[in-house]
């Protein structure tokens, strides 16, 4: 499984550029990011090169945030590549969360990025032939 930060932030003008800021000035790279809102908060999640000190150094700027464990799967860069992985996963009957997609750079492959309360998804997954992705 894959380590992502999630953070909760206020919804205001500037609010991610301050977060990120924080990051930038521990030296911590960022791999993908979904930012999703409500009318006052957000939560921004992260894939970065430090989960654990990118969540000591936000505490201490005041984010409330915590690493979630997630399951990562290169995915195929062709039409249907995501549709096969979701079929797979609604025939073990694994329901998700959230998903978003992102970008393996060393593999130069899409990664499908997912939460799931099902800890039986990633064995499935791998015994369906599909690489996991535990670091960027």
């Amino acid at each position: 499984m894959l380590n992502q930060v999630s953070v909760f932030a206020e919804n205001t003008k500037g609010a991610l550029r301050r977060m990120t800021a924080v990051l930038a000035a521990a030296d911590i790279n960022i791999y993908s990011m979904l930012a999703s809102d409500s009318a006052e908060f957000g939560i921004i999640r992260l894939v970065i090169t430090d989960p654990e000190r990118a969540v000591e150094e936000l505490k201490k700027a005041g984010y409330q945030c915590h690493i979630d464990k997630v399951i990562a799967v290169e995915m195929g860069d062709t039409p249907g590549s995501l549709d096969k992985i979701l079929n797979h996963l609604c025939e073990a009957n694994v329901s998700l969360d959230y998903l978003y997609i992102s970008y393996d750079r060393q593999a130069s492959k899409p990664v499908v990025i997912f939460k799931t309360q099902e800890p039986e998804a990633e064995t499935f997954l791998r015994g369906k032939g599909y690489k996991l992705v535990d670091k960027f």
